[in-house]
């Protein structure tokens, strides 16, 4: 009797929680099936989701701490009092400046609190995903839909639901508002305002570890070696930072001049 070929065994589809899970260890396998597999909302709106959640539920810890209630007073005093100083205000002028801002104060920090998580979430994989779109069948001759770029990214959110845990462990175990797993932990009283200290706290593990596994998402999807997909995902990132942190040190040095 003839015998019959042996057929190839499939691999079984990921579940939904597993592709959330894999893409930390092997986004590679997750964004291959991702090409190859039918589209799925879920695959970018549950880490949003997920994201928010975790955003929200450690922002309620942090904002409950005594030591991170102090240190936002502080920071709201120092502005109130930077802008009294630049208006010449009188005394019963700052007062009602002061009362102002700490109000103010705390309603733009909650809603900021409710909308950011959201706003991220949700924004990210079609500003990314278009940006890979582009860069992935315009430039990198690659064949995949612009929804796949969207899933891609919104998978990798994934590191961003660990990078907001990681760092609400900062906050809360060095007490500082300003915590991140990045170089801004060599400096010992950080500075948003200084230029030096800003540019520390850009190098970020986790940042750099969620534009590597969009690298892979580009890579899988256009067909590229991981090397190219990573040289376009690392400059675009590299090239809007510089802008942003360029167009912030103009407004420093405008507002300087002008309370000068």
């Amino acid at each position: 009797m003839q015998e019959s070929p042996r057929e190839t065994p499939q691999v079984p589809a990921m579940s939904l929680a597993g592709r959330l899970l894999n893409v930390f260890a092997t986004p590679a396998d997750v964004f291959q099936e991702v090409k190859t597999v039918r589209p799925s909302t879920a695959n970018w709106l549950v880490p949003a989701l997920i994201l928010s959640l975790v955003s929200w539920a450690a922002t309620a810890v942090i904002f409950s701490q005594n030591s991170i209630k102090h240190q936002l007073s502080e920071l709201t005093d120092q502005a109130i009092q930077k802008q009294v100083e630049s208006s010449h205000m009188s005394e019963q002028q700052a007062e009602q400046a002061r009362a102002m801002g700490e109000k103010w104060a705390g309603i733009s920090s909650k809603i900021g609190v409710a909308i950011v998580p959201v706003f991220y979430g949700l924004l990210t994989p079609f500003v990314w995903g278009l940006i890979i779109w582009l860069v992935g069948v315009k430039v990198l001759k690659g064949d995949f839909p612009y929804m796949k770029a969207v899933e891609v990214v919104g998978l990798g959110n994934m590191i961003a639901v660990l990078d907001a845990l990681v760092k609400s462990l900062l906050i809360l175990g060095m007490g500082n508002l300003y915590a991140s797993p990045s170089l801004m932990l060599l400096v010992k009283d950080f500075d948003p305002q200084n230029t030096v200290h800003a540019l520390l706290a850009i190098v970020n593990v986790m940042t750099f570890w969620l534009l590597a596994v969009r690298a892979v998402g580009l890579a899988r999807l256009s067909g590229v070696s991981f090397a190219k997909a990573a040289l376009w995902v690392f400059g675009i990132w590299a090239a809007y930072t510089g802008f942003l942190t360029g167009l912030g040190l103009l407004v420093q040095m405008a507002v300087k001049r002008a309370s000068g």
